[in-house]
């Protein structure tokens, strides 16, 4: 095993190796290397996600240049990246890499997995790397292993904090030290400059943490001369591999193809094809502004692009550019604990009741907060009401629509099981037996469809750090090279 310094230079113009795309050889040497095309095969949306064998194998007959896979997010949630756990399932996730990885060792094809293990910290590296070496023992593959680091020394991050290199995204508020100091995870969100390293090293399978997620389609493209543009809004597009096809799915295989002013996507699966609206919404996915993505370095410009079909189910885009930004930024992610969750479910069928529920939802909370006084030490007590507004809150326009049934989710939060309990428990039966004005029954307000009523969901996490910080694209994500041998 090869530990690498935290800053190393790599000139990528020049690249010790052969390429053979099936479209065209070339030997490397000095200066950028222009290829005719670079294909890619994305195989699902989230490594563990899963995909159909028979379009994953039509992919590899196009003969793909590289293999890679998003196998995370913050989609989920805080709580992965701050309990250090995978939000996908190990037997699934492992089924996904045994395919990917015999493919690309006997194809000789690259394969990149960014994001790791769901939140791409630690834990979830090591987790990934578990099954990347437990599958090369068993399925006698011998290869050069990349791995990445996404992790982020607090020091490092109060350093950039106190030398006004951190700043807020958009209606976060400005980082402070207890933020850090409580993060039980803080990880970087690298871009292609990690990835490029690593391949350079000769690592045919390169396993990163948390990654921006075009940065694994891109890197080895962009490292081949293609434009940054185009491979970066063609990642943009392949890490969610057949979401962006109609109909969309995210365990479905999908194909780009990079050329030197345009790609095609393409199916795989003769159930889906690739339209120009299709893709043009998917371009819009995940994004603040309809024209620009920011990422590491600077924006993916969308204002020029053009979206056409190129038949049997084809789509070519033209147009997408890179603007480098004045100073390199990551994305800073971190997370920490806030306390226990219990909740309890429950259903309620009564037109008056439901008239009446902001009133008795607020009383019922006056009531438990007056029988403890605890209740709202800390996170306390919420309530989702589904049927109404549980999906926007506030912000739901048709909130005063009539409902004929609700959905209400207790949500008990403390600093202890124990406590979050006892709020939970309290809370729910005073709304079972509230009397509300014009209650006529009086058997139970709430029909549960669990029994127990109450449930621990566990520890409850959020995000704490999730800001910017000025850095070298390498210095925080040092590579560790490693040689499997059958």
């Amino acid at each position: 095993m090869q530990n690498l310094p935290e800053k190393q230079p790599v000139t990528i113009s020049v690249l010790p190796f052969e390429v053979n795309s099936g479209q065209c050889r070339i030997t490397a040497g000095r200066g950028i290397i222009l290829m005719a095309a670079f294909t890619v095969l994305s195989p699902t949306a989230i490594l563990g996600y899963g995909f159909p064998e028979d379009s994953f194998q039509r992919g590899l007959e196009c003969a793909p240049d590289l293999i890679a896979v998003d196998a995370g997010s913050t989609d989920p949630g805080p709580y992965y990246l701050g309990s250090g756990k995978s939000f996908t399932d190990r037997h699934a996730v492992r089924r996904d890499l045994a395919l990917l990885l015999q493919a690309a060792v006997s194809g000789d094809i690259p394969l990149v997995i960014g994001s790791a293990g769901g939140a791409g910290a630690r834990p979830h590296l090591e987790w990934t790397l578990a099954i990347v070496r437990e599958l090369a023992r068993e399925l006698q593959l011998s290869f050069r292993l990349g791995i990445i680091s996404a992790d982020v020394p607090r020091e490092r991050a109060l350093a950039g904090l106190r030398q006004g290199r951190v700043s807020a995204l958009t209606g976060v508020p400005p980082l402070d030290e207890a933020s850090l100091a409580d993060s039980t995870a803080l990880v970087a969100q690298m871009g292609v400059e990690p990835i490029q390293q690593a391949l350079s090293l000769g690592c045919q399978v390169v396993v990163a943490g948390r990654a921006y997620d075009p940065a694994v389609f891109a890197a080895l493209p962009m490292m081949r001369g293609f434009d940054p543009g185009l491979a970066l809004h063609l990642g943009k597009i392949l890490e969610c591999a057949a979401i962006a096809a109609s109909p969309g799915s995210g365990a479905d295989c999908a194909l780009g193809i990079l050329e030197q002013d345009r790609f095609i996507l393409r199916p795989l699966s003769a159930e889906r094809c690739f339209t120009p609206t299709s893709v043009a919404a998917h371009t819009l996915y995940e994004k603040s502004n309809p024209y620009l993505l920011p990422g590491p370095g600077g924006d993916l410009d969308l204002r020029g692009v053009s979206f056409e079909s190129a038949g049997e189910g084809q789509v070519a885009v033209r147009g997408s550019r890179f603007i480098p930004a004045d100073r390199y930024c990551v994305k800073l992610e971190g997370a920490r604990r806030v306390g226990c969750r219990s909740i309890s479910i429950a259903g309620v069928r009564d037109p008056v009741m439901i008239g009446s529920m902001d009133t008795i939802l607020q009383q019922v909370r006056e009531r438990v907060r007056a029988m403890l006084p605890a209740a709202d030490s800390d996170r306390g007590l919420s309530f989702h009401v589904y049927g109404r507004d549980g999906v926007m809150g506030a912000g739901e326009p048709r909130r005063g629509h009539p409902a004929h049934e609700l959905g209400i989710v207790i949500d008990a939060v403390c600093p202890t099981p124990e406590a979050a309990d006892t709020l939970c428990s309290l809370t729910r039966s005073t709304l079972l037996h509230f009397g509300y004005q014009g209650r006529i029954a009086t058997a139970g307000n709430l029909a549960f469809p669990f029994s127990p009523s109450d449930l621990r969901a566990g520890e409850v996490y959020e995000f704490s750090v999730y800001h910017l910080l000025e850095a070298d694209p390498l210095e925080l994500f040092p590579v560790t090279v490693e040689e499997l041998q059958a």
